[in-house]
């Protein structure tokens, strides 16, 4: 790379008697001009893990590191406050409310989830258990801004939600209209 100044000179790590050697001179220039770039790599690798400073072509990569799905058809701002909002989403991982925020970042919809289970408690034994048997849940999508491939939200969900839980999507009112299950 043409005009980039090594930060770390090699003759500076060499005794004062080859500082005066033209041939040493000329040979560690030369060394300098091949290791610059890579110092300046170094240098720059904060700016590459971060979502909102990353190149654009690297953001997918990155986003392949914390495991989050992006879709090619979104605006770059949208993809970068995915991949940095990872870490929280993974905190939310196997929640309701982790997957609603999942799936309304995904969509850019309204997202109702509604689960088949049930929490209560009583002074009193005998009493029966909240919710329906089995486990289930349904995500239901309206509003989106973008359009969506129901085959890819229906995905993101098996990957979002625990295992065990079936599910099925719907997305209406927005940009599709489709229905999924697992």
């Amino acid at each position: 790379m043409a005009g980039v100044a090594s930060p770390h000179p090699l003759i500076e790590g060499l005794p004062g008697l080859y500082h005066e050697d033209g041939f040493t001179q000329r040979w560690l220039s030369a060394m300098d001009d091949a290791l610059a770039p890579v110092f300046l790599a170094l240098k720059s690798i904060p700016a590459y893990l971060d979502p909102a400073l990353t190149p654009d072509d690297f953001l997918d990569w990155l986003a392949g590191w914390v495991g989050v799905l992006l879709d090619e058809n979104w605006p770059i701002e949208r993809r970068r406050a995915f991949v940095a909002q990872a870490a929280e989403l993974y905190r939310l991982r196997g929640t309701a409310s982790g997957l609603a925020a999942h799936v309304r970042i995904f969509t850019g919809g309204d997202v109702e989830i509604t689960e088949s289970g049930g929490v209560w408690w009583s002074s009193k034994s005998g009493r029966g258990f909240p919710g329906q048997p089995g486990y289930h849940i349904e995500v239901r999508v309206s509003n989106t801004d973008t359009p969506v491939d129901p085959k890819r939200l229906d995905a993101l969900v098996a990957t979002a939600k625990p295992a065990h839980v079936v599910h099925t999507v719907s997305v209406t009112g927005g940009k599709t209209n489709a229905k999924a299950s697992r």
